[in-house]
């Protein structure tokens, strides 16, 4: 019988392996207390980390660990980071603030397909799927990235261009919004803000603070159980859906046949076209379910459920872990112009961003802690929120849920599109 080459190959010596990656580097951060982790998060040296290890054969490129934690780790995060969204609550604190982040999620599409179409002739073929695991990233944050990478089967190499654009973005565009701050009175006289708008947005976050309690054993239990249903949803229905998608996109396809070869037909149609033939994968039909279910049950008493974030979190860095195990060296080749594309991008985001401002007079706190919920997430809003006006860190936290909400729709698609207006 055949021998693995690998060190470490049994599925619990794997797992093992790589929620001890995603541990150390945090227990580095504490322990060292090192700047490093100020401009670059670990979130990247627990991608890079399993890269190697699986190069040097330390651990298989290809485990039943990582199919399963596709299959269940996956929905679990996604459950577990949505129920805390309070949409309605977001509204009312933002005000005109909630459009600005809405035009910079826009721009965060937009810039994908335009950044994608500049650069891909330069890029491998399948790079539209590391656009639109970026785009989940910049939407909303780690765990719609990885749920975006799922939905779009990217590789592990395309990930990585991803994870590597995120961080150099990451360097460059926080110390422009922190920086904001020092511009607020010349901005909002640009902007033509409103005097009492920060002061009224201030009173509004003061009125939905929440703090985390300690959970008790029966509310891990009721936890337990909403995840698992959840999950079991998903993997119920997607198997039944998934075959209705999959014969309109075949109709649609007939009927495009059917049209004249025209541009301004054809392109419309193929965007119309990419819905339900995007849809028609099991995966993502499971992962847009149990998003779906999550953000409903997010309405009602379980979003009281404590520490669901911070589970969903540590869960989110160990599958991140895992899509690097199954990645190798050879792409990496491709990150300067990925980053060059990414970097177009992110200039787009930007102008969205400021009309967003102009066009609904929103201050240049607002905008930046919108911005930052976007680009971001959870882990950098509150600190531009705390750097801008500590009193608005409990806004940055509902804009970045609110981001969570978006990403698992609108990253797939602005992938889709990219490919779509490449022509691939």
């Amino acid at each position: 019988m055949h021998e693995s080459a690998d060190l470490i190959s049994s599925p619990i010596g794997v797992l093992a392996v790589l929620c001890a990656v995603a541990a150390f580097f945090f227990l580095l951060a504490e322990a060292t207390k090192a700047k490093l982790f100020n401009y670059i998060p670990p979130l990247l040296f627990i991608y890079a980390t399993p890269v190697f290890l699986n190069n040097l054969d330390v651990i298989p490129a290809s485990s039943p660990v990582y199919s399963s934690m596709s299959a269940y780790v996956l929905p679990a995060f996604i459950v577990l980071m949505l129920i805390k969204v309070d949409i309605p609550a977001v509204v009312k604190v933002m005000g005109k603030g909630i459009w600005v982040m809405l035009m910079g999620t826009a721009g965060v599409v937009v810039g994908a397909v335009v950044s994608y179409f500049i650069v891909h002739r330069w890029l491998p073929e399948d790079a539209w799927q590391g656009v639109g695991a970026l785009a989940g990233s910049w939407i909303g944050g780690t765990a719609n990235m990885a749920a975006t990478a799922e939905i779009l089967g990217t590789s592990g190499e395309m990930f990585g261009l991803a994870v590597v654009a995120d961080n150099v973005i990451y360097i460059v565009w926080l110390p422009l919004l922190l920086t904001s701050r020092d511009f607020a009175e010349r901005f909002n006289r640009w902007a033509r803000v409103s005097p009492d708008r920060v002061r009224l947005m201030e009173e509004a976050a003061e009125m939905h603070a929440e703090e985390d309690h300690p959970p008790t054993m029966p509310q891990y239990l009721y936890l337990f159980c909403v995840v698992a249903g959840v999950t079991w949803i998903g993997h119920a229905l997607a198997p039944i859906l998934g075959p209705f998608f999959g014969s309109v996109a075949s109709g649609l396809t007939e009927f495009a046949d059917r049209l004249p070869q025209s541009r301004f037909i054809q392109w419309p149609l193929s965007i119309v076209h990419a819905i339900p033939y995007a849809l028609s994968g099991e995966t993502t039909i499971r992962i847009l379910l149990v998003t779906t279910v999550a953000l409903g049950l997010s309405l009602t008493r379980v979003s009281t459920l404590p520490n669901t974030t911070a589970i969903g979190t540590a869960l989110v860095y160990v599958f991140v872990a895992a899509m690097g195990a199954r990645a190798s060296l050879a792409g990496l080749g491709d990150a300067p112009v990925f980053v060059l594309g990414a970097f177009i991008w992110i200039a787009i985001h930007g102008l969205f961003c400021l009309a967003g401002a102009w066009l609904f007079r929103v201050d240049v706190h607002s905008v930046a802690i919108a911005s930052a919920a976007n680009i971001g997430a959870a882990a950098s809003a509150p600190i531009v929120a705390a750097h801008h006006r500590p009193s608005l860190v409990p806004v940055a936290v509902l804009m970045a849920l609110l981001g969570y909400a978006m990403g698992n729709y609108l990253a797939p698609m602005a992938g889709q599109l990219a490919r779509i207006v490449a022509g691939q």
